[in-house]
């Protein structure tokens, strides 16, 4: 009898020390890096006549009754979806809007734009606004910059 019980104990042992591998934890899930939203830069652009930015403070003289603009966008990195760029010329006497030109959609870092309709003597507010088409994903809006610069033909 002793032997059966030496058997049976034996046998015990030898069950409770073959158990699954592991140590019964769980796996840990690493947790994933947090995703990184980088904001569209904002809008830069200077306007420039004859290649010269356009002092904002004083008058440009046209000399005749339409005048050669260019708006040189340099934002960096450019909007991947281009920007918008509207431009109105009123009157300073009664605010009466004389031009509006818009440009959807543009994709180039210089933008020639002719204003038109200025009579001689009259001065006149030109302004110049500048806006992403790139939803910017932290704001969650378009960006956009606006300029004025006097203009009046001599």
């Amino acid at each position: 009898m002793k032997k059966l019980v030496l058997v049976l104990v034996a046998f015990t042992l030898i069950i409770a020390s073959c158990s699954k591998g592991g140590g019964g934890s769980t796996p840990v899930t690493p947790t994933p890096p947090p995703v990184v939203v980088v904001a569209e830069p904002d809008i830069a652009f200077k306007v420039e006549v004859d290649s010269k930015e356009v002092d904002y403070t004083t008058y440009t003289a046209a000399l005749s009754a339409s005048q050669a603009v260019n708006v040189n966008v340099t934002t960096s990195p450019f909007p991947k979806d281009g920007v918008t760029i509207d431009v109105t010329v009123k009157k300073d006497i009664d605010n009466a809007s004389i031009f509006s030109d818009t440009k959807l959609g543009t994709v180039a870092g210089t933008n020639p734009v002719t204003i038109a309709n200025l009579a001689a003597g009259v001065p006149c507010t030109a302004t110049v606004l500048v806006t992403s088409k790139t939803l910017d994903p932290v704001s969650k809006t378009y960006k956009s910059l606006s300029k004025t610069f006097k203009i009046a033909r001599k």
